[in-house]
């Protein structure tokens, strides 16, 4: 699935994915949609089950905050992917 379609599909939601094919600068192209969910903890417990050695992103469909806004990301898992 491409990004933009899971972008339609998935609105406004984080969204755990496998990486499938990417761009000419390393960014997902093509994905396997793992999870998705409203929260992001959902989706970061969900890290802790992926395979060893699979390529996996974090993704979120929403709306991009505003210019001004800043946006922090923590981790809650084992650190293991």
């Amino acid at each position: 699935m491409g990004i933009e379609e899971l972008s339609q599909i998935y609105q406004s939601e984080w969204v755990l994915a496998e990486v499938l094919e990417t761009d000419e600068e390393g960014a997902p192209k093509r994905v396997k949609v793992i999870r998705h969910s409203k929260s992001r903890d959902e989706i970061y417990k969900g890290l802790g089950k992926i395979e060893q050695g699979k390529h996996v992103c974090t993704l979120y469909t929403g709306e991009i905050p505003k210019e001004g806004y800043a946006v922090a990301f923590t981790s809650h898992g084992s650190g293991k992917v």
